[in-house]
């Protein structure tokens, strides 16, 4: 399984609980799409997310933004996912993952858990399992399909799937 979260905004602590910190530690690996905030927050991560693929968000400090890039794509399963923390609309997302031939894009930002289609690409918003603000706090998990593809998954921290998706399936 391949987990994805986003925006803990913490100072000090990965701010896992629950069914997300389950999912984090018995991940394959994990996907964050931005803002640790501090360093000691993505050091916190790495201790319980392996391997962790991360991007920096736009209130990263200088030591987070020194270590992690400001996008990249991950391989998983045989699908590609792009990540990056923040974009001004499902096209300007789409483009993005057409960029990077990807078969989803996964972003932060909103903390507004979401799943949506702009052509024939997946966008997973996992949304914040830290800092909901107002939000249903959760993430995004992902597991591998028999016939190739991932189905996927909007979950609470309480462990509450609300969302189904799949990702890397020819229709």
């Amino acid at each position: 399984m391949l987990v994805a979260v986003s925006d803990t905004h913490g100072r000090e602590e990965h701010r896992l609980r629950g069914r997300t910190r389950e999912a984090v530690r018995a991940a394959d690996a994990v996907v964050h799409a931005g803002d640790f905030y501090t360093g000691s927050v993505l050091d916190a991560f790495e201790t319980v997310a392996e391997p962790l693929y991360a991007v920096a968000g736009n209130n990263a400090d200088s030591t987070v933004r020194s270590r992690l890039p400001e996008s990249r794509v991950v391989g998983y399963e045989g699908v590609t996912l792009a990540v990056r923390h923040r974009a001004r609309s499902p096209t300007e997302l789409a483009l993005f993952g057409r960029e990077h031939d990807a078969d989803a894009v996964v972003y932060g930002h909103s903390h507004a858990p979401g799943v949506e289609t702009a052509d024939d690409l997946v966008l997973v918003n996992p949304g914040s399992h830290a800092q909901p603000r107002g939000n249903r706090a959760a993430h995004a998990e992902f597991d591998p399909r028999p016939d190739g593809g991932l189905d996927g998954r909007l979950v609470t921290v309480d462990g509450e799937p609300f969302a189904e998706f799949t990702v890397g399936v020819d229709d």
